[in-house]
């Protein structure tokens, strides 16, 4: 566990905890079962809980001073390899579908750490422990449907010596959990197609990009707009054509308008060439005519986009200088715009206000409170998280958590990634090429790339009230192909991507991608 982990004094912390070590220490049978969940704060030790260990492990099962509500916490630890679980049986429940949460921590590595709900009448549901090198705890939720009065909440860990995991805080209630947003932004795969791309099923068998993903359980495909890209790409033509394919395969589509001829993120909001002697009138009415263009297309050809961005990464604003954050109100009109045309296509579908930095608190209350202030309409939080720069799982945790309660809307990370390797395939240094870059507890390996997007996804689905849509992985489809570069002007740029698309240089598709099968 997080204290103990350094080292130091653990008779001690095991005398301390005696009282629960003892009725942990009984054989899994003689545990009792009973209709409410017992001690879900560990402040009375271990009681009401009971402890299976095969290897006659039970002592790394106690509890011990540190817990995230109260002053104890359940800590799973062994000098030596251990696998332990600790649980409740209940009975008595009435059938239906229950949620399990819990605060948890771990120190990662392990061969396995979850929270879990079996012998419940239905499959078994888990929920894996995500590492917190920075000591915080986080919330994680799994959810089961209970056939036969019965269900058995379970707390495990599998792991090597001298590696901890902290539960605390459980809590066992009637409800439901899971994602309606599993999705990939393909943007870029029409250009990878056009240039030859491959791609390959994780046995090796060559398919469509976009089929194989939906086999893996993706359902949402997220697409970039831009006005008129020098390389004819990420146009409103390709956007139609990659409509009909997604919806073809029973997804969804999410439409990003960047409302530029090339990339726009916080560091660059270029007006389009079109538009670029346009002052805030002719603008709002730019917006409105191309937002409206493309979305009514879309639903002429019976392809309705289910939800739109009004803009990208947009922490300072979009179509500068007139739609800084400088000027809030121009701002806010531009994005009324956007907004209006939507809902003039369509009023089913969602529009989403998108901004990068998914950790950063102050910054989303900030750019949130005026967009609220200067009643711009909007449906959904849309936030990038990447681990790199975005701050620890804590973070975003606490930033989704607030923004869906202090908005009352559905929050959602619209971008998302992680390395499978640090080698380079085509020449042009990657964004992620170092180890010091990555997130620890999540090596640049097939792996380690798996475990960040399980964990995002995690975070997401634990936001309360069942406000958390889901998760965009961005650009899995993106492989390094000669022509299909970054930048729409220069057909010989490269990719600096590659090393976090979900298909590896073998062409196959990762096991990140199962993950698109999450609830």
């Amino acid at each position: 566990m997080y204290a103990t982990k350094h080292g130091r004094k653990r008779a001690a912390a095991l005398a301390a905890s005696l009282s629960g070590l003892l009725l942990a220490a009984l054989p899994a049978q003689s545990a009792h079962a009973t209709t409410t969940l017992a001690n879900s704060g560990f402040e009375s030790g271990s009681t009401g809980w009971s402890t299976y260990s095969a290897g006659g492990q039970n002592a790394a099962s106690f509890t011990e001073a540190g817990g995230h509500g109260g002053s104890n916490r359940l800590s799973h630890w062994s000098a030596s390899a251990y696998k332990v679980e600790t649980y409740q049986y209940l009975t008595g429940l009435t059938d239906g579908t229950y949620t399990l949460t819990a605060w948890v921590r771990s120190g990662g590595g392990q061969n396995s750490a979850y929270i879990a709900l079996r012998n419940c009448g239905s499959a078994e549901q888990r929920t894996d422990l995500p590492p917190t090198a920075d000591g915080a705890w986080i919330r994680l939720v799994t959810s089961v449907k209970v056939v036969g009065g019965a269900c058995t909440i379970s707390l495990n860990s599998d792991a090597h010596a001298g590696e901890w995991a902290n539960f605390d805080d459980i809590s066992f209630a009637p409800g439901s959990t899971g994602l309606t947003v599993r999705g990939g932004d393909l943007s870029t795969l029409p250009k990878n197609e056009a240039h030859g791309a491959v791609y390959r099923s994780a046995s090796g068998t060559t398919g469509d990009a976009m089929g194989l993903l939906k086999s893996a359980g993706m359902n949402y495909v997220r697409l970039k707009v831009w006005v008129d890209p020098a390389d004819g790409f990420n146009d409103k033509a390709h956007v139609l054509a990659m409509a009909k394919r997604a919806k073809a395969l029973g997804m969804k589509v999410l439409v990003d308008f960047h409302y530029s001829d090339s990339w726009a993120d916080p560091g660059k909001q270029n007006k389009p060439a079109a538009w670029s002697g346009h002052g805030y009138a002719q603008l709002r009415t730019d917006v409105y005519n191309h937002t409206y263009d493309v979305l009514n297309a879309l639903k002429a050809q019976g392809t309705t986009a289910d939800m739109v961005q009004i803009g990208n990464e947009i922490n300072a604003g979009m179509l500068w200088p007139e739609g800084s954050t400088d000027n809030w109100s121009q701002l806010a009109g531009l994005l009324t715009s956007g907004a209006n045309a939507v809902k003039a296509v369509s009023s089913g579908t969602q529009v989403a206000l998108h901004l990068a930095k998914g950790g950063d608190n102050a910054g989303t209350r900030w750019w949130f409170d005026n967009a609220i202030a200067y009643g711009v309409p909007f449906d959904v939080v849309a936030l990038s998280y990447y681990g790199y720069w975005h701050g620890p799982l804590s973070d975003l945790q606490a930033n989704l958590d607030d923004a869906a309660a202090r908005y009352g809307k559905p929050v959602l990370v619209a971008e998302t990634a992680y390395a499978h390797t640090l080698a380079d395939a085509d020449g042009l240094e990657n964004n992620i090429a170092a180890a010091d870059q990555l997130v620890s507890g999540y090596p640049a390996t097939p792996a380690g790339q798996a475990a960040n997007l399980r964990d995002v996804l995690n975070v997401v689905e634990a936001v309360p009230g069942g406000r958390g849509l889901g998760a965009v992985y961005w650009e899995p489809a993106w492989t390094a192909v000669s022509g299909s570069g970054w930048d729409p002007a220069d057909p010989s740029s490269g990719n600096a991507w590659e090393n976090q698309a979900l298909f590896g240089y073998d062409q196959k598709l990762l096991p990140a991608a199962n993950w698109f099968s999450h609830r």
